[in-house]
Parts: structure tokens; C-alpha cells; sequence
């Protein structure tokens, strides 16, 4: 898969910074390390220059992000999934998935963003549940429907 330019990174990593569209920066974090050093330092900050290293294989890592989204979710980590969903719309976007953007945009965010991460996974046609067994699979499978992961109720915290 091709990336984006380096310039279209920098002027994306500004655009989410004005716009403060990342309050937290887990998709800039995404983005700068896709940088090279000499675009990397124009958008790094003079007190944390050393934090930058570059990601060479975007697609691998967006493939091993899945997975622990997906466990994020079954786990009902709240904040987690949460993060986990802003890195994965980014990684579409730095691989040129703009479809795959606005499906994650259009899918709504009930049952920690299980809606959302199905929808990445299903653009690039990744596997969503195969890697699950047990009662994590229909788990999964209706928190991506926007139901709680048990219909009888869940002791861990999401609701309809």
C-alpha cells in the first residue's frame, strides 16, 4: 500500500492541531511516525525531539492495531477503544483509504467504537472475528451491531 506524501502528513498532523481534532495525540502520534527526520521536525516540538522514531510498515502495523482493538473492545476498555478507533482512522487515512474514513465516520460509536473497527476491518477486508473463539466471537459480532455484548445483560459495563 502507498502512504501519503510526507508534506500531506505535516499538513495534516497542523490541521488536526488548529482544528484540535486530537486533544489526546494518538492520531498525530500515528502520523509523525510516518515521518521522515527532516519532516518530523517540523512538527515536533524543541522539548520532545527525542520521542520521534519512524514506522517503515504502516499496513502491518495497522493489521496488528486491529487485533488489539478488537481486544480492547472485548474487554470493554473504554478509553482504550477510544484511542484504539482515533489510531485506526488515521491509519486509513495515511494509506489512502479515504473509503475507508468515511465508513468509520458514518458507523456509530455505541459498544466502544465496535461499529467503527468493523468498518476499517471490512474495508481493507480484514479478518474482524475470525480470530476469536468462544463467547467472544457473538460477543464481538453484536457489539459491532450497536448491542450489548450478552443479551441476557452484561456484568461489564456496556449497555444498549
Amino acid at each position: 500500500m502507498t502512504i501519503r506524501s510526507q508534506e500531506d502528513i505535516v499538513t495534516r498532523v497542523w490541521a488536526l492541531r488548529a482544528n484540535r481534532w486530537d486533544i489526546f495525540g494518538f492520531r498525530e502520534e500515528v502520523l509523525v511516525e510516518a515521518l521522515d527526520l527532516d519532516h518530523a521536525r517540523q512538527v515536533l516540538t524543541p522539548r520532545h525531539p527525542g520521542e520521534w522514531t519512524q514506522r517503515v510498515d504502516h499496513e502491518s502495523y495497522a493489521r496488528d492495531y486491529l487485533r488489539f482493538a478488537i481486544g480492547k473492545i472485548i474487554e470493554h476498555r473504554g478509553n482504550s477503544a477510544s484511542r484504539s478507533v482515533d489510531k485506526l482512522g488515521e491509519l486509513a487515512w495515511l494509506l489512502g483509504r479515504d473509503d475507508i474514513v468515511a465508513a468509520m465516520d458514518h458507523a456509530g460509536y455505541p459498544m466502544y467504537g465496535a461499529p467503527k473497527v468493523k468498518a476499517f476491518a471490512d474495508g481493507f477486508d480484514w479478518p474482524f472475528l475470525d480470530d476469536l473463539d468462544g463467547d467472544d466471537r457473538p460477543a464481538l459480532a453484536r457489539m459491532a451491531e450497536g448491542q450489548q455484548c450478552d443479551p441476557q445483560g452484561c456484568e461489564r459495563g456496556c449497555a444498549d
